[in-house]
This record gives structure tokens, C-alpha cells and sequence, in this order.
């Protein structure tokens, strides 16, 4: 039979990746949508090829009965680094309630297969659990809640502990693209001291990840569930990163290092403990 999944998160820098990924993998595609996503954030090949189920509230149950998945890849939540407390009940929303209900639809409908996001913040300083931040909280809670699954509806999860991601077509508003930002418009950058390292993943090689783990689990592989680390094995500080985006541009960046402080909890080090998903490996070697 012809392998099908289940995407969450599908309009994402990541999700968009993974779609296309998994079409070119030869695998059925269908995606939960809010009435809000932007669909035209996927290419118009990888559109036509994705089979779209719309949630605007209420249980899920309906829709994964309807998309019947092979294997379901969750990808959708919300991240911020810091929050105020009005982000609270959004945090709680995205990462916990929003992936508890997608579980309980799995159960309903008796799908078994499961990849999830997970992040390294999750362990600060290289603890087994300690959150950089709230967010890293909401994603361990989030497991908390998956644990109930496994052991009561015999699901099958494999979670893939995620880093700093680059690639094509990242719209976000994140450190390389500040960087390069700053280099083009000569407009100076406030930066913190910038010995902070990162460990920087390519997107395609995280989409690589998700479309290995959900060959295992439609393949059955019991043995394979298990949380993996899906790191490029090395990291570059903050002011390495700098230099090399400088001598690939050609331009200075106008970087005022030390004018911000490192932010509260600031990850120096990243979790490097986490253990590989057996097959994987990453194909973009140097992030510039």
C-alpha cells in the first residue's frame, strides 16, 4: 500500500522542507491547516501535491480518520526565546493542547506511527532535563503527555531533538539573517558578547531526519522509538559565525559585540549527549 503522512506545521521553514521531501520520497502527503496558513509559503509543485485538511477547533478525530496516516509527523508550535506572561495561555495552546488532541485523534483512530519535534533546549548545560526556557518546557510537558499514548494506546514515537536550522527560503527573523542584514544595509548590529556557540543544521538534512524516522516506523520498527539528537556534531560561536558569513559576502558586518547582554539562561555550550538516529547523517558538511 501506498505510505501516507500526516504533517503538522506543513506551512513552516522546516514543515515546507519536509513536504517536499516526502513527495520526492514518494510518499502521500497530507497537511493540518489553519484557516490562516498561508499555503502559498509552499511551493505551487509541493501544493498540488498535498492533500489539505482545515482545523479550526474542536477534535481532530474526524480529520485523521479522513487523512489516514501511515505515519504522523508533528511539527507545528510555537517558539519564543522569552516570553511575557500574556504568552502563556499561546505557549500552553501550541505545544501542549494542540499535540495532546492530535494524540488522542491518533488513539480514536487506532494510528500507531509518531515523530515529533523536540528541542535541545530542553537540556540546559547538558542536564537531562532543564529548560532553557518556557517553550523548552511546554515541548518536555508535551512528552509527558505522549508517554500516557504509548503506554495506553501501544503508540509508536520517535522524537528528534532539534538545533538551529539554515537553508533556502528561511524567512525568519534569525541570527544569520540579521547578520546578513546588517552586512547589506551598513546599519549597525547590537550584538551580545558572541562567544555563545550554535550548532547549525541544515534544513534539508533535518527533513532527511523526519523522512528516515517515518521509513523506520512504517516499516515497523519498534526497536528504533526512542528521542535522537539531530545535531551537526559541531558547533561555531556567535563571532565565528560573523567572520565566515563576512568573507562569503565580502562585506563587514557592522557588529557592536558586547553592547547587548547574553540573555537570561544563554545556552554557552550545546547539548552534544544526545545519541543520532541510526542512518542519519548530515550532507551539508560547513554551514558557509
Amino acid at each position: 500500500m501506498k505510505k501516507r503522512v500526516l504533517l503538522t506545521g506543513v506551512t513552516g521553514f522546516i514543515g515546507r522542507h519536509l513536504a517536499r521531501r516526502m513527495v520526492e520520497a514518494g510518499w502521500e502527503v497530507a497537511a493540518i491547516v489553519r484557516p490562516s496558513s498561508d499555503l502559498k509559503a509552499l511551493s505551487t509543485a509541493v501544493r498540488g501535491c498535498v492533500d489539505f485538511h482545515v482545523y479550526a477547533g474542536g477534535t481532530l478525530t474526524d480529520i485523521v480518520r479522513e487523512a489516514k496516516p501511515t505515519v504522523v509527523s508533528h511539527l507545528a508550535s510555537l517558539y519564543l526565546a522569552a516570553h511575557e506572561s500574556a504568552d502563556v495561555p499561546a505557549l500552553v495552546a501550541s505545544n501542549i493542547l494542540f499535540g495532546t488532541e492530535l494524540l488522542e485523534a491518533m488513539a480514536k483512530n487506532d494510528v500507531r506511527r509518531f515523530v515529533f519535534a523536540g528541542t535541545s533546549w530542553q537540556h540546559y548545560q547538558g542536564a537531562r532535563y532543564s529548560p532553557v526556557n518556557l517553550y523548552a518546557a511546554t515541548k518536555e510537558a508535551f512528552e509527558m503527555m505522549l508517554r500516557y499514548y504509548e503506554e495506553t494506546a501501544g503508540l509508536h514515537a520517535v522524537g528528534l531533538k532539534l538545533f538551529d536550522t539554515y537553508g533556502e527560503g528561511d524567512t525568519r527573523r534569525k541570527i544569520l539573517a540579521l547578520l546578513e542584514e546588517a552586512a547589506k544595509t551598513g546599519e549597525e548590529l547590537a550584538l551580545s558578547p558572541g562567544e555563545q556557540k550554535l550548532d547549525l543544521v541544515h534544513v534539508d538534512d533535518v527533513a532527511e531526519a523526519f523522512r528516515l524516522a517515518a521509513e523506520y516506523l512504517a516499516a515497523d520498527r519498534a526497536d528504533i522509538c526512542g528521542e535522537y539528537a539531530v545535531s551537526a556534531g559541531t558547533a561555531l560561536s556567535l563571532r565565528e559565525i560573523a567572520a565566515r558569513l563576512e568573507k562569503l559576502l565580502g562585506k563587514k558586518i557592522p557588529a557592536r559585540w558586547g553592547a547587548r547582554p547574553y540573555r537570561s539562561r544563554e545556552v554557552m555550550e550545546p547539548w552534544s549527549t544526545g545519541r543520532l538516529l541510526p542512518g542519519w547523517q548530515r550532507r551539508h558538511k560547513e554551514i558557509m
